[in-house]
């Protein structure tokens, strides 16, 4: 299945956005976003513009692999660079405790929170796992104290149980990043959904 979703996961636009794959000309937008304080607030440490080149290329290495990976987000009118959002298959330095998965994430600069735009591009991309790729389940993680992302997971019926928190890999115990939250939508729940 892996080796034929590239050519199924094209360039896409819902009602304000655009959802596309990386390009090289993302890279002002990768290195504005990884480098603001406020965007990178859950995250250990900024990104120099050295390490958001890297990032960029392991985007296009992990799309090159799997045919997606946190696709970009655009905003149709301006073509701006807003960030991204979408489905990756994680490539951590270790095990997730619920891998193999799929997850569902997203970093967005901050002129657009609050606007929706983080559920407008999750929602597409969650119809895309479950019924393009065939999804039996979408998992999102991010660390306890993001509540702001934690509201869009649960905006869009994602599930939360306390007993699945989890030290996150490499980071030690007694940093405050370190324990994080797993949030499970499945494709049963996502039907219920979408049927009404």
């Amino acid at each position: 299945m892996m080796e034929t979703l590239i050519d199924k996961c094209p360039r896409v636009e819902t009602e304000r956005l655009v959802l596309r794959r990386w390009e090289e000309r993302d890279l002002d937008g990768v290195i504005r976003m990884n480098g603001d304080p406020r965007v990178m607030e859950f995250f250990r440490s900024l990104n120099t513009p050295d390490e958001a080149r890297q990032f960029l290329d392991i985007m296009m290495r992990q799309e090159e692999k799997h045919g997606f990976c946190f696709p970009v987000v655009e905003d149709k009118k301006t073509g701006a660079f807003l960030g991204f959002c979408g489905l990756n298959v994680p490539a951590y330095s270790g095990p997730l405790p619920c891998e193999p998965c799929v997850e569902i994430g997203w970093r967005l600069i901050p002129e657009t929170w609050g606007k929706g735009i983080a559920v407008e591009a999750a929602r597409f991309w969650l119809g895309f796992g479950f019924e393009t790729l065939q999804l039996n389940e979408i998992v999102a993680i991010t660390v306890v104290q993001n509540h702001k992302s934690r509201r869009v997971m649960e905006k869009l019926g994602m599930t939360h149980d306390p007993a699945e928190d989890f030290d996150f890999l490499n980071v030690s115990v007694d940093h405050p990043l370190c324990r994080h939250v797993l949030y499970r939508f499945s494709a049963d729940r996502f039907r219920e959904q979408t049927n009404g």
